[in-house]
């Protein structure tokens, strides 16, 4: 079956710079439904539930008991482009999406615990109308990563742990681009075509520092992961490949960095009812530079190239949990999330701010539910590209569901 390297630099292009990506830049923060009730703050040094394996490793030193988590998040973002020249507005360019997670981990006994973790941190999808006058730079895009991590954590003594683990990623893509202004009489009509997957491997590492039994700290650092696509490009327009006729594919490659990320955060339980936490992330954006796709078929072996611009975010969050009485844990939290990258027509990145709340339900003492809700402002931007003035607007409804139960 051929794959088109639809993973290419459109798809990524559009992936990697986050119209519908819901942190800055194309990161997925969406991992349990107890992190989105506190906008995800603390969470190296929460761990209440086995949902704390996509942040920090470490933290299994915490349970004495073997433990599952699910969670299912539903994202709805609402993010209108409008063209100021010419009037045209595309609303609605990032459709919803499904965002599943499971944890798992085993204590082994008091020094070592084992735990395998399966989500996402990277990934993001946007629909233009076929026939968008800007055809040529926004289409239709579709970039999914999933991360299968197992992991293993070590007590070095009562304050101190210590928590690894390999990180294989999955990615699937797929872009599609279209004529637009270039042919004003049939603008729906197809430019590009690309679609792929890949299978690359990266690592993380944790630290815990109990101070007591209500205060801890944990840091993180999960590093960057080169995924290597191999496809075909499909060219439509005879344009790009060397004594190429419309509509002829040949092989391609093409290489996207998905950054690292490191994050510190802080737990106190300040007494029976009420605790605080805190968290900064940092993701190495100034690795993603361009989106090449190459083939020695295209012309002058370059198949696509755009230029990205690129720095390095921080993510600020805070938040408070209250426990109302046996059964019930009520949260709330606020994240500021820096932007990362210049905004284009494919990535409209902004600063994004969080407005979280949540609850759990004990249902019994081995089961949980975990609810949460976030309100996702994006301030509105405004940017040129191909001789125009865009402006878009961003704001986003998180929802998610989850189940924890104690073996």
């Amino acid at each position: 079956m051929t794959k088109k390297i639809t993973l290419t630099a459109f798809a990524v292009s559009a992936a990697l710079l986050s119209i519908n990506a819901h942190s800055a830049g194309f990161q997925v923060n969406e991992h349990s439904a107890s992190g989105l009730g506190r906008a995800f703050s603390g969470e190296v040094a929460v761990a209440d539930n086995a949902s704390v394996l996509a942040r920090n490793p470490a933290a299994m030193m915490m349970f004495d008991r073997m433990q599952f988590s699910g969670a299912v998040s539903y994202i709805d973002p609402q993010i209108d482009v409008t063209a100021e020249t010419i009037g045209e507005t595309a609303k609605d360019v990032a459709p919803t999406a499904v965002v599943p997670a499971g944890y798992f981990i085993q204590p082994i006994n008091d020094k070592f615990a084992w735990g395998l973790a399966m989500f996402t941190n990277y990934g993001f999808a946007t629909e233009y109308p076929a026939d968008f006058h800007f055809g040529t730079d926004a289409g239709t895009t579709d970039l999914l990563t999933l991360n299968l991590n197992p992991n293993i954590a070590y007590r070095i003594n009562e304050q101190f742990s210590l928590g690894a683990g390999i990180n294989m990623v999955y990615a699937d893509a797929e872009l599609l681009r279209h004529n637009g202004g270039l042919t004003p009489s049939n603008p729906s009509a197809d430019l590009l075509k690309l679609a792929g997957d890949t299978i690359d491997w990266g690592w993380n590492i944790g630290f815990l520092y109990e101070y007591n039994k209500n205060n801890r700290f944990g840091l993180s650092y999960r590093s960057e992961v080169e995924l290597k696509f191999d496809g075909d490009f499909t060219d439509y327009s005879g344009a790009f490949i060397k004594d190429g006729a419309p509509g002829d594919t040949v092989p391609g490659k093409l290489n996207v960095i998905t950054p690292a990320i490191a994050e510190f955060g802080g737990f106190h339980q300040l007494n029976n009812q009420w605790a605080v936490h805190y968290g900064v992330q940092w993701v190495q954006w100034s690795k993603f530079k361009e989106l090449r796709a190459t083939s020695d078929q295209c012309v002058d072996n370059v198949c696509l190239l755009k230029e990205e611009d690129y720095d390095d975010n921080f993510r600020y969050s805070i938040g408070a949990t209250y426990n109302l009485n046996p059964d019930w844990t009520l949260r709330a939290g606020f994240a500021f999330d820096e932007q990362a990258g210049k905004s284009t027509l494919s990535i409209p990145d902004t600063d994004r701010y969080w407005y979280s709340a949540g609850f759990t339900y004990n249902y019994s003492n081995q089961m949980t539910f975990d609810f949460g809700f976030t309100y996702l402002y994006g301030k509105s931007s405004t940017f040129e590209e191909s001789g125009e003035t865009f402006n878009a607007t961003n704001d986003a409804y998180l929802t998610s569901a989850q189940i924890n139960y104690i073996f």
